[in-house]
């Protein structure tokens, strides 16, 4: 390849992707402002037409109106459009004037992860089919890095593995970070998650999943489904048991990628003996259930239809938290049962009494506990109530690695 081909392959991948996103956004703003502008014109000059004589004159103001608002719309789009575009062009020749070969590859900050991922939440669908750069590529990583499925990329990044594995897959607009979010101890030191205590007195080998939580259930949890088959076609021991531990999302996540192993007869969910999820929200979230109802009224009025376009433009990923089960499976008819799997489930109370009424509405602030516990499913299932939590507090409190740790032991 010549030298300038190779650059400018090395130019577009060194592009964050960000202004492609920036753009496509002000855009569909400025878009929904010129909406509820014509909206509010539009009732004006209607009222204006029903005065006797004023028809012909208010016809004609407003085609005048329309045709300036129209071109300084237009404006501001091109103008603010054509000039993202051209910082996005500029932007890898920076980055390349700055970069040498030498430069040691470091990961990016938690920042910088913590941001990708709230944006992947939003709009990840979008990010994935324009194959914009910021789309997260499903992985299991460790301190940061993509961990290569290979046996030297296993070798390299779990140097200490054993024949059990724990998989911790987090939630919506999170990454694999989350599982360290109040990781501190007054002293500030360092304290260990959940799959450190677990490798140090169980003897798992914790593996942290990131994905791009903007995807449809169904989507991340078919490769999920195919990352474990990988990971175990290369893994350097034979696996006697897979634990998968999902937060919020990522427990119907699990479930779905159970569900797709199940109509595929993949190996892996053999091994599976244990699927645990914290505030999952099995019944659906009642707070996307009340976006959709509150995006639905909007679009019954001219007046607030843009308002409604503005708040359906968040992902499938977010929508789909709305079915719960029905989200976890391709084919809506699926059992949620999975033999042989056993299911376990962990809800928050926002009040310090678990049973406290108030769980049945509020919950752990985002999930409430009949939908955090699945109380009709059958088969292997044990769920427990903890008060005083609320919902990303269960990514990292002792009362819920306790329990996780006692279930495991059994």
């Amino acid at each position: 390849m010549p030298f300038n081909a190779i650059r400018e392959v090395k130019l577009r991948e060194n592009r964050s992707g960000y202004y492609p996103v920036l753009k496509t956004g002000f855009q569909e703003a400025t878009t929904r402002v010129q909406e509820i502008h014509q909206a509010i014109a539009g009732l004006s000059f209607q009222m204006l037409g029903w005065i006797p004589g004023l028809a012909g004159p208010v016809r004609l103001a407003q085609g005048t109106h329309d045709a300036i608002a129209g071109g300084i719309y237009a404006t501001i789009r091109q103008g603010v459009g054509g000039a993202l575009t051209v910082a996005d062009l500029l932007e890898p020749h920076a980055v390349a004037a700055i970069t040498t070969p030498t430069t040691p590859t470091e990961p990016p900050s938690r920042l910088a992860v913590g941001l990708r991922s709230a944006l992947n939440a939003v709009v990840g669908d979008h990010l994935q089919h324009s194959a914009n750069p910021l789309a997260i590529r499903m992985g299991f990583y460790a301190s940061g890095h993509l961990i290569p499925l290979t046996p030297a990329g296993l070798a390299a990044h779990l140097p200490e593995r054993s024949d059990r594995l724990c998989l911790f897959i987090h939630g919506l607009g999170c990454d694999e970070h989350s599982w360290q979010r109040n990781s501190a101890t007054a002293g500030n030191a360092p304290s260990q998650d959940y799959g450190q205590r677990l490798q140090a007195e169980l003897g798992y080998t914790p593996l942290y999943l990131r994905y791009n939580t903007g995807l449809t259930i169904t989507d991340n949890g078919e490769q999920l489904a195919q990352q474990l088959q990988q990971l175990l076609a290369v893994y350097p021991q034979p696996v006697h048991e897979l634990i998968l531990i999902g937060h919020s999302m990522g427990g119907l996540v699990a479930r779905s990628a159970c569900q797709q192993a199940a109509a595929e007869n993949l190996p892996w969910l053999n091994l599976t003996r244990m699927v645990i999820c914290l505030g999952s929200p099995h019944q659906g979230a009642a707070l996307e259930q009340l976006g959709h109802a509150v995006t639905a009224a909007l679009h019954r009025s001219d007046m607030t239809a843009p308002l409604g376009k503005i708040a359906n433009a968040r992902s499938v990923g977010i929508k789909n938290l709305r079915y719960g089960l029905r989200a976890i499976s391709p084919q809506p008819q699926a059992a949620p049962g999975l033999p042989g799997v056993a299911l376990r489930f962990i809800g928050a109370n926002l009040a310090k009494n678990a049973d406290h009424p108030l769980g049945h509405i509020l919950g752990d602030g985002l999930v409430t506990l009949g939908s955090a516990t699945a109380p009709h499913l059958r088969g292997d299932v044990d769920a427990i109530k903890l008060g005083g939590l609320n919902h990303m507090a269960l990514l990292n409190d002792p009362r819920v690695y306790q329990q996780i740790k006692k279930w495991l032991r059994v």
